[in-house]
């Protein structure tokens, strides 16, 4: 290990102990959980983009269920609270010019957010967020990669089914908003082949408990509906069983990593 990335991970260590830990004893494994919180905490930036689209097009077709555009305000206060909170730590210069780039790409995309849904809009927001969701993955394994423990690379593999229960759920939205997209079934297809991948290896991992494995039933379950509608022919959709579904997988999968990310305690 170099000692420029040595004293990055130092001092991105000691900034988070400072709200995360309340003995000093507890030092050598309390590192290993700052990461692994932290990461936590980037990988809700993936999940975000997706929930976003999703609201858009729900409060553009004037669904209530849910009440989407005032959630979307929130996640719009939420994204930008953690990326400030991100920036302010110390961390190598690679993660922090990542960061930069999620601020360059969020800017033009949270005006959009705050306007009322046009469907005239829609196609290109949902470009803009795709291009940021890939910086906001790649930023948050980077910053898996300097936890460099076992706990960390779980976190950010669950942290991602978050995004992943979102994404699918906002792909149904726009085709549902009659946003014509030729790629629907291609994107589809390949959200639920990684998650379903993400799953077996989440239920395979040795750092699952039983608490978490119970959690992972529930979702097994409630995905269960997105297999049957993604081999379905059908163009019939049903947007207030998608969200329902799709929330249900993301309230599981958020109590799931912060899960991991305690095991290093």
């Amino acid at each position: 290990m170099s000692e420029n990335h040595a004293t990055g991970k130092t001092k991105l260590a000691y900034a988070l102990m400072t709200v995360f830990i309340t003995s000093l004893s507890s030092a050598p494994h309390a590192e290993a959980d700052a990461f692994d919180k932290i990461i936590n905490k980037a990988g809700k930036q993936r999940m975000i983009t997706q929930r976003a689209l999703k609201d858009y097009a729900m409060a553009g077709m004037n669904m209530e269920v849910g009440n989407p555009a005032a959630d979307l305000k929130a996640l719009v206060v939420q994204f930008d609270s953690s990326l400030k909170e991100l920036q302010a730590l110390t961390m190598s210069s690679e993660v922090a010019k990542s960061l930069g780039k999620i601020e360059e790409l969020w800017k033009p995309i949270k005006s959009t957010l705050q306007k009322a849904p046009a469907r005239e809009k829609a196609r290109n927001l949902q470009k803009d967020l795709d291009r940021l969701l890939e910086a906001c993955d790649e930023n948050t394994h980077l910053i898996a990669r300097e936890a460099n423990n076992q706990a960390g690379g779980i976190v950010d593999v669950a942290g991602r089914q978050r995004m992943l229960s979102q994404r699918m759920a906002a792909l149904y939205m726009l085709k549902a908003w009659k946003i014509d997209d030729p790629r629907f079934q291609e994107k589809l297809a390949k959200s639920m082949e990684e998650f379903s991948a993400a799953q077996k290896l989440l239920e395979a991992s040795p750092l699952t408990t039983e608490e978490i494995r119970t959690r992972l039933t529930r979702v097994k379950k409630a995905y269960a509906w997105f297999e049957m509608m993604g081999k379905s022919n059908s163009n019939r959709v049903i947007p207030s069983l998608i969200n329902k579904s799709a929330n249900s997988i993301l309230a599981d999968m958020d109590e799931v990593t912060t899960l991991y990310a305690q095991i290093n305690k």
